[in-house]
Parts: C-alpha cells; structure tokens; sequence
C-alpha cells in the first residue's frame, strides 16, 4: 500500500481508511468527480468489497471497508480513481488543479506527470462494536462539523440516509 507505515493486520475486518487530494486540492466539487468515486466503490463491492460506511467531501473521503483483499481492492481504488479524475481534468481543461497535482507531485513519481492521491491511506482496524459505531458517528458527522448542513443525512455523498432506512447513492453493508 504504497509508502504508508500503516498496515493492514486483519485483512477480513472492516477498517477505517482516509484518502485524501493531493495537498488537499478541492476536486470533489463536481457530480462528475464523485461519480468516478461511485464507480469504481460499485466494481469493486461486485467483487467483494464490503462499504460499510462512507463520506465524500471536496478534499478526500473516509471509508469504513473490508473485503479479504483489503489492501488490493484499496490500491485498485486509488489507482484506478487518479487516472480516471486526472482524465477529467485534462478533458475538461481544468489547469489551475492540474498545475497543482504537477507542482505537488513527489519526485519519486516520474514516471507521470501527475499524482492525485497522497501516500498512504492509516487504516485502522475495527476492533468492536463500540469503535465502529464512533467511526460511523465521526463519517457521518463531519459534513455537519465543516457546516455544510445541519444533519448528516442531507449531505448527499454520504451513507448517513442509509443508516437513516433510506436509499443512498450507494448500498452499505451494515452488518458487521
């Protein structure tokens, strides 16, 4: 998983996992942006992947996982999402976020002209019910914390509404 001193230890557990911009560059402000998310979260629960809880904001997303190849499916997410969304902002002409993702890029990635993601992504593992219900609390309240609304169930790139018994953009798996 890259360069992060974290690791996965108990690969079939659920864990918590933060992927954050590149120097926390807003990207997320556009349907199109989330969507490439959504995407690759769908392909990848086809084959196993198990999301438990999630949130998207501007700058990065937080994720309560599990899957048996946990370490795998998040790689194939990080890569597979900075292609795609580097893909759309050169598409769509988006030079500002482009020159940052170029400036800020680590010198040892040369062999592209972009990085999109930071290193690493510091899972933690779900040790028990109590934790997970605090993880969940901490995803689903932090679109409030930052102000954007008053009730996590109307951020719209969140599994707040699925905890709530109604249908999000994606399904959550809330047995665990």
């Amino acid at each position: 998983m890259g360069r992060s001193r974290y690791k996965i230890t108990q690969i079939d557990a659920p864990h918590f996992i933060t992927l954050t911009e590149l120097h926390w560059i807003p990207v997320f402000t556009r349907p199109e942006t989330v969507e490439i998310i959504f995407d690759s979260l769908r392909f990848l629960m086809r084959e196993g992947l198990k999301v438990h809880a999630y949130v998207i904001l501007e700058n990065h997303l937080h994720l309560i996982v599990q899957s048996e190849q946990l370490e795998k499916d998040i790689r194939r997410l990080k890569f597979y999402t900075g292609k795609q969304l580097i893909t759309y902002l050169v598409h769509n002409n988006v030079k500002t976020i482009l020159e940052q993702l170029a400036f800020y890029k680590k010198a040892h990635k040369d062999d592209r002209a972009y990085q999109f993601w930071q290193e690493g992504v510091h899972p933690e593992l779900i040790q028990n019910e109590d934790m997970m219900c605090q993880k969940i609390e901490y995803i689903h309240q932090n679109p409030v914390k930052r102000g954007y609304v008053e009730l996590a169930e109307h951020w719209r790139y969140s599994s707040a509404k699925n905890y709530q018994g109604e249908s999000g953009l994606i399904e959550v798996c809330k047995s665990w």
